[in-house]
């Protein structure tokens, strides 16, 4: 596995040029967060999510890269998408108690504008709690202030499965 692996990467490296080795450096850098503890999943890690989280919010910020491009050279719309999804589900969690979890039942999405510039910032906040669903809404905005989506999402209350 490790042999096959040093294969692709040095493969990679070979067929790349300068754009693609700073892409591959970006992805590698990414792994390494989720691996060092920095990010908590491999997502967080590959989009170096800066989490912060209190009881009304959940801020997240993200660099724009080449690797979040779409084909227009703009932030592709999935990763925003992720952005939102991660933002609110992590304030759903934070709101339960112990031995529960949020998981996304609806995920609505108003694209507003393309996303360009240096980074993205995602704000989520609380509409509604209730025993068997969360609903909350988030916006994304880009380097200069604009808005580039607006969402709103619900989660189903789920029990934790114990392992």
């Amino acid at each position: 596995m490790e042999k096959d692996l040093h294969q692709l990467l040095d493969e990679c490296i070979s067929l790349s040029g300068e754009q693609e080795l700073e892409a591959l450096k970006i992805v590698l850098a990414g792994v390494k967060n989720k691996l060092s503890g920095k990010n908590s999943t491999y997502i967080d890690g590959l989009l170096h999510m800066d989490r912060r989280l209190d009881d009304q919010t959940c801020e997240i910020d993200i660099p724009i890269t080449r690797v979040l491009d779409n084909t227009l050279g703009i932030v592709h719309g999935g990763f925003t998408a992720t952005v939102l999804d991660t933002a609110m589900g992590t304030l759903a969690n934070r709101l339960l108690p112990e031995g529960y979890a949020a998981v996304t039942s609806q995920l609505n999405i108003h694209f507003l504008a393309p996303g360009i510039g240096d980074k993205l910032h995602c704000k989520a906040s609380l509409i509604h709690k209730g025993r068997s669903t969360v609903v909350l809404e988030a916006d994304v905005f880009r380097s200069d202030g604009k808005r580039i989506a607006h969402s709103s999402g619900s989660f189903f209350v789920i029990e934790k499965q114990h392992k």
